[in-house]
């Protein structure tokens, strides 16, 4: 490689971590995600995101004006092939606080689950119900998980579509017992940009498939929809997601969400009625500078 192409190739690496640096910083502002004397437990999986999220929370840490505490916990479910020196060389590297977590949920899941049959839904219950052991027995405030915008904008879809309701994957919430706070720092972040991040980082990927489980069918539907979507309506995905941070109560259909019952005559609301009017949608999406995420101009956190 050139010495100019070297320089470019650095230019577009420094231009990448800078954007997710930047989201991630919004993201966590955004929803209150970290406050002062935070110990977030960090949690590993051995993919790109949760690489990803690692280094950005540390980066966060570094320049954040509140002084907050990370420690990383990976959960060894004993698949078979599953490689248990990697995560430990890794962290070691680090010198991070972390835990191996090691428990047999692969034989549990297997000796319950017809073969054939997925083993996804009670996999994922089991190893729910031992990170939350976790955080608590390792004084955990805040619970972090690596899911992304991407990640987002299919959970929105496969509720539509599968569960008849409009609900996704927040980026803060209570945990399923009500005893810990969930967080997903990437949510304003894209997969594709991770996956450019993460190869060019050279984290030690463990493969996601060690259990042979069946990927998610619906997910992966959903998941090739909106690439194609993606692919043949740039910037639809972008507007997709700025939809979900602009929701109108008002022009929906929930009567418990909305009071339509006592609106009265006179009250106008989101602007009223344009039922019968032509729809003024743009030509080009909004919000498609994917420089940019949501509301990134009120970032006060110097992240460079």
């Amino acid at each position: 490689m050139s010495h100019s192409d070297q320089a470019k190739a650095q230019f577009n690496l420094n231009k990448l971590q800078k954007r997710l640096r930047r989201q991630t910083g919004q993201a966590v502002m955004d929803f209150n995600m970290i406050e002062e004397g935070d110990r977030i437990m960090v949690c590993l999986s051995g993919g790109k995101d949760s690489y990803t999220m690692l280094e950005m929370l540390q980066h966060l840490k570094r320049v954040a004006p509140i002084k907050f505490d990370l420690f990383v916990v990976n959960l060894d479910q004993k698949q078979p092939g599953f490689p248990e020196h990697v995560l430990p060389e890794y962290l070691d590297k680090l010198d991070i606080e972390y835990k191996i977590v090691e428990e047999d949920t692969y034989s549990i899941v297997t000796d319950i689950i017809p073969e054939g049959k997925t083993t996804c839904s009670l996999c994922s219950r089991l190893r729910r119900g031992i990170l939350y052991r976790t955080a608590k027995e390792l004084g955990a405030t805040k619970i972090a998980l690596g899911h992304h915008r991407d990640d987002m904008i299919e959970t929105l879809f496969l509720n539509m579509f599968y569960g008849g309701k409009l609900k996704s994957m927040p980026a803060k919430l209570m945990s399923d017992n009500g005893e810990h706070m969930v967080i997903r720092p990437l949510a304003y972040c894209k997969e594709a940009d991770i996956s450019q991040y993460a190869f060019v980082q050279g984290y030690p990927i463990i493969p996601c498939n060690l259990c042979g489980s069946q990927e998610n069918l619906q997910r992966k539907h959903t998941k090739n929809m909106l690439a194609k979507w993606n692919e043949e309506h740039p910037g639809r995905i972008e507007s997709i997601f700025t939809a979900m941070q602009n929701v109108v109560p008002s022009h929906l259909a929930d009567a418990e969400l909305f009071d339509f019952e006592n609106l009265k005559t006179g009250e106008v609301i989101d602007g009223g009625d344009i039922a019968l009017d032509k729809p003024d949608i743009p030509k080009v999406p909004v919000n498609t500078d994917d420089e940019q995420p949501a509301q990134a101009d009120v970032v006060t956190i110097n992240l460079s």
